[in-house]
């Protein structure tokens, strides 16, 4: 699914490229499949934070599970201790039972008023021996359900502890990725670092931002030399690091177009800015295409929401966001 948006996705920037050459009609049904391609990768977005929601679920199911297991322990143990006390008044009464059986034989001779009394005492004592006995197996049965239940509780904590393991271990792989990535790129742009360039890393992502000064003249999309230069720096990097996926956002200021531009707003502008840069990172890397998505923010995603020159100044940015290939942990998910 993820390589049909990107395709898809990538067909419909170039027919933007060209929308002024195209009939309205066709330039109207691009803009249709422009947007459900935004909606599917909000969708893929919304997948993603689904998973993570899992992850934590998984976590919390793994504490309640450990917490029946102690409890199940605990009961274990009292039905134990109580299993131990009711054979030793099980041994009791069976001894008491012989005696009286022998007292019973010893004075078949005397009084019958005696001997059915004695006969009474014997018969309350067999009942409540029958009565213990049958406790005693019933808290049998019960102690080895609670062991199958107990071992079965801890089958499934362990697959969940393995499972949790596996987890956190593809997780910090792909953090540690990511950190190295960082690394080679600041090494690698550190030329242009302090000239409108920034590198960052934040939620397993390196983010590559691009000040509208290092990239476009203002109002065009044509990328200015110097960065193309540290375009094309970038896209070494991205092409010996073949499971890295590249996000491009075009960012404006709130200022809306002059009349007459050939771009319908600013969103529509931010959309062609990161498809000249889709272009770049392309032309002669060995990039694979697919892992490439461009995307326009247009105004609406301000790193600083004041009115003032310097505010515009700083939303004006393209932002390039690497993230490492997560298929992996959507199959061990699922």
């Amino acid at each position: 699914m993820k390589e049909f948006l990107f395709l898809r996705c990538g067909g419909i920037l170039l027919l933007l490229t060209l929308a002024a050459c195209v009939p309205p009609q066709l330039y109207s049904e691009t803009e249709k499949e422009r947007d459900q391609c935004k909606n599917e990768r909000e969708e893929l977005l919304t997948e993603n934070e689904k998973l993570t929601v899992e992850n934590t679920e998984l976590k919390a199911n793994l504490d309640q599970s450990e917490a029946e297991v102690k409890r199940t322990e605990e009961q274990g143990l009292a039905n134990a201790e109580e299993l131990k006390n009711l054979k030793g008044k099980y041994s009791q009464l069976n001894s008491r039972y012989d005696e009286l059986n022998k007292s019973q034989q010893a004075l078949i001779s005397g009084s019958d008023s005696e001997t059915r009394q004695l006969m009474g005492k014997l018969e309350a004592t067999q009942r409540d021996l029958y009565q213990r006995e049958d406790q005693l197996n019933q808290t049998q049965t019960k102690l080895d359900k609670d062991r199958l239940a107990l071992d079965q509780l801890r089958r499934e904590l362990d697959q969940k502890s393995a499972r949790l393991l596996d987890l956190e271990k593809i997780i910090a792989q792909k953090d540690a990725q990511a950190e190295a990535l960082k690394n080679k790129l600041s090494k690698a742009l550190t030329g242009f670092e302090n000239q409108g360039l920034t590198i960052r890393k934040e939620n397993g992502k390196v983010y590559v931002s691009l000040d509208e000064k290092l990239l476009f003249p203002s109002g065009s999309t044509e990328v200015d030399p110097r960065g193309k230069t540290a375009l094309k720096t970038l896209a070494g990097v991205l092409a010996q690091n073949p499971d890295i996926n590249v996000l491009i956002e075009g960012h404006t200021d709130d200022v809306p177009l002059k009349p007459g531009s050939r771009f319908q707003d600013n969103w529509d502008l931010s959309v062609v800015r990161a498809t000249a840069i889709i272009r770049i990172l392309l032309d002669g890397s060995g990039i694979n295409p697919k892992r490439l998505t461009a995307a326009g923010r247009g105004e609406f995603f301000p790193i600083d929401p004041r009115s003032t020159p310097e505010a515009r100044q700083k939303n004006r940015r393209t932002e390039i966001i690497l993230e490492p290939n997560l298929d992996e942990v959507f199959q061990l998910l699922e």
